[in-house]
């Protein structure tokens, strides 16, 4: 199969709790049968063993079974009704697997809810990107969590200087028009989904899912956006990027992982797929079901999280 495309190769203001360290309770966690490695290169952030999810009947996920590595970034992808959506709603605790391990860090985490996985350091910026249009930047970046004085009142001078230093330091915002105090409503889309990913990571997130960021975006808009994923890493969080669209997961991920009827169908490194390859992969995947792997590899090829950790993006 021809492939024309190389591979990749591979201070903050005063304010009580200003950062709000998570401390997951360890209540509802159990060792793992197999854990993963903890520390330095290889570490998982999750990992998910043989979910099952099925809504009356119908059977919308089968056997999905995948890992994220601390640092890395993940391409999800897939058809429309492929399962990408239910996925992640199991991730972060909306939906609960019939069958199947979520696993943290190593640790088989039981009863996922939506607030056990914000304190497990999970963060989604979705397309529809969540913000409050009518509010200001600063309002945004607290909403839910405010910086308090002791007597329990809002620290706005804090969140505002906050809020202030994020614009400069992580969302590049150099117009003097914008201030903590601009309504969202005056943002383009790029600015918005840059402030979304900014609040994730100013809230300590380890992994960032990306819901589709890129509707609605111009092509600009969508270099910024890809600079923000960049940047994620470079943080060393991981992401999850999800978009109908494999040019802008491809440019970014270190592995794709491609969704076909609720099942795996493939997993495939950037460093070994080419573009063009994963683009015939996919194509092939949504016609028959299956794909021959063009670099003569098993057909489900399932390239771990640590055999991508440490290369370079």
């Amino acid at each position: 199969m021809p492939a024309t495309s190389a591979p990749k190769q591979g201070t903050e203001a005063g304010g009580h709790n200003a950062r709000q360290p998570r401390h997951p309770s360890s209540s509802t966690t159990t060792t793992a049968p197999r854990a993963a490695t903890t520390n330095g290169a290889g570490r998982i952030a999750i990992e998910l063993r043989h979910i099952d999810k099925s809504f009356g009947g119908v059977e919308v996920l089968r056997d999905v079974s995948f890992s994220l590595a601390a640092g890395e970034v993940l391409g999800l992808l897939g058809d429309n009704g492929a399962g990408k959506s239910t996925l992640i709603k199991i991730i972060t605790g909306v939906h609960q697997p019939n069958a199947g391990q979520i696993l943290f860090g190593g640790n088989e985490e039981r009863g996922l809810n939506v607030d056990r996985a914000r304190a497990l350091g999970i963060e989604t910026v979705f397309q529809e990107r969540a913000l409050a249009d009518q509010l200001s930047l600063w309002n945004n970046i607290f909403m839910g969590r405010p910086l308090t004085h002791w007597l329990g009142f809002m620290n706005v001078r804090a969140m505002r200087k906050i809020t202030s230093d994020l614009m400069g330091e992580s969302m590049g915002f150099t117009s003097a028009v914008l201030t903590p105090d601009t309504r969202v409503t005056g943002l383009s889309g790029g600015e918005r989904q840059g402030l979304a990913i900014v609040r994730a990571l100013h809230f300590e997130a380890d992994i960032i899912i990306l819901d589709e960021p890129t509707m609605g975006l111009s092509l600009k808009e969508v270099d910024k956006l890809v600079q923000f994923v960049r940047s994620i890493k470079a943080a060393g969080k991981s992401a999850i990027f999800i978009d109908h669209n494999i040019f802008h997961v491809y440019s970014v991920a270190d592995r794709v992982v491609v969704l076909d009827r609720g099942r795996v169908a493939a997993e495939l490194s950037t460093s070994e797929y080419s573009l063009d390859q994963v683009t015939d992969i996919m194509r092939e995947i949504a016609t028959t079901g299956t794909f021959v792997d063009p670099n003569g590899k098993q057909s489900r090829r399932a390239t771990t999280a640590a055999e991508t950790t440490g290369k370079a993006s």
